[in-house]
């Protein structure tokens, strides 16, 4: 049987700075981002199993990635841990607003490299991901690949 690819995409809407930053981006700002998932398994060839013919069923995948990355991120503001944005951090979490502290500059690139982390740690042993691609405007996207990260 053939290895087939599948794709499912996400929205979600987050808000971040870059500390340290020489532009603009060093201010609250957000995006309405896109994450395009992509995995690559063998379709189940047992005609006794429910899911029959498919690589991964669209909802489990889309039941990681929610629980994982969409329900965390959505309409939260994403700041590094290691900045002194900490301390708005701080102030906006005492005023109710749902913040996240990250290990790193939340970049499109550092995000997409986390995520990728944390979907791998959830499929199935014979489900493999073979891409993401996060895109922060239309014309602007990072994509990381399995085969570039092996």
């Amino acid at each position: 049987m053939s290895n087939i690819r599948i794709t499912k995409q996400f929205t979600f809407e987050t808000g971040h700075a870059l500390y340290g930053y020489d532009g603009k981006c060093k201010n609250v700002h957000g995006h309405s981002y896109k994450l395009d998932v992509t995995v690559i398994g063998t379709p189940i060839s047992n005609k006794n199993n429910v899911k029959f013919g498919m690589v991964i069923d669209f909802t489990d995948l889309k039941k990681i990635v929610k629980e994982d990355i969409v329900d965390v991120f959505d309409h939260a503001t994403v700041f590094n841990k290691n900045t002194p944005h900490v301390e708005l951090a701080k102030e906006l979490q005492d005023r109710g607003h749902n913040v996240l502290l990250v290990d790193y500059q939340p970049t499109s690139e550092m995000m997409v490299i986390d995520f990728a982390k944390k979907i791998q740690d959830r499929l199935p042993n014979d489900i493999k991901l073979h891409s993401l691609k996060l895109s922060e405007t239309a014309t602007s996207y990072a994509q990381w690949y399995a085969s570039d990260n092996q």
